[in-house]
């Protein structure tokens, strides 16, 4: 696209990513804006220590990404990600968690994160994942998503109720099966090798599958399949 498309007031191609960094320990804020100011693909614009004041600063400041860490007082992560994706949904929230088998993030995903890394990460993974939520992807590793929902959801999934056999009704058998093999773990490659069939067919399988499910990317369609009965969860 020429350059002299961008609508007045978006940010150009070269602009920093805005971030805003919302933790309740000082140590862990200073900690990750120190990793980010230097690189100039990166503005961070403020810092908040708990989701209440992360969700005002984010409605004054209007960040593109906010790391958020999930267990915060006054107003935890979860309840931060649902306000800021109500109020502002084209701020991406990357949720953060000093534990990677954490129950929180399973609702941040649900409430509306993009992401979620835990804190040990290093800061090339940190970068990377600010921008894949940056451009509307899950920073999710399939495998990472797959082994969180697996030890949250520890009991067997009881049998579907009605509303989650019509809506498997509503997908193809080809759609059913990238849907399953999505929740296993695979990225779209490992889907088309499973399945025999190209990857851009894959990817139209999924952009159909994510619209009858109303979900927005990947993490959002893993939960779903553990919600609906179409994966178990394994035992730990």
């Amino acid at each position: 696209m020429p350059s002299d498309a961008t609508a007045p007031g978006a940010p150009t191609p070269d602009a920093p990513i805005k971030v805003l960094i919302a933790d309740d320990q000082p140590l862990v804020r200073r900690g990750l804006s120190l990793i980010l100011s230097p690189d100039p693909a990166f503005e961070v614009v403020g810092e908040a220590e708990n989701g209440e004041r992360a969700v005002a600063a984010a409605l004054r400041l209007h960040p593109d990404v906010v790391v958020m860490d999930i267990r915060m007082p006054v107003l935890d992560g979860v309840g931060a990600t649902a306000e800021l994706a109500r109020a502002l949904p084209d701020c991406r929230v990357l949720a953060l968690s000093t534990f990677d088998m954490d129950e929180y993030v399973v609702s941040a995903l649900r409430a509306g994160a993009h992401g979620f890394l835990p804190k040990d990460v290093s800061p090339e993974e940190l970068a990377t994942a600010i921008r894949t939520v940056h451009s509307g992807e899950a920073a999710v590793a399939p495998r990472l998503l797959t082994r969180l929902i697996s030890t949250y959801v520890r009991t067997p999934a009881p049998a579907p109720e009605p509303p989650a056999v019509a809506l498997r009704a509503e997908l193809t058998p080809r759609e059913v099966e990238v849907w399953r093999l999505m929740a296993t773990g695979l990225d779209n490659e490992g889907i088309a090798e499973a399945m025999q069939i190209s990857r851009s067919t894959v990817k139209n399988h999924i952009t159909g599958l994510f619209g009858k499910l109303d979900v927005r990317d990947r993490a959002q369609a893993v939960i779903a399949a553990y919600e609906t009965g179409l994966v178990a969860p394994r035992s730990s």
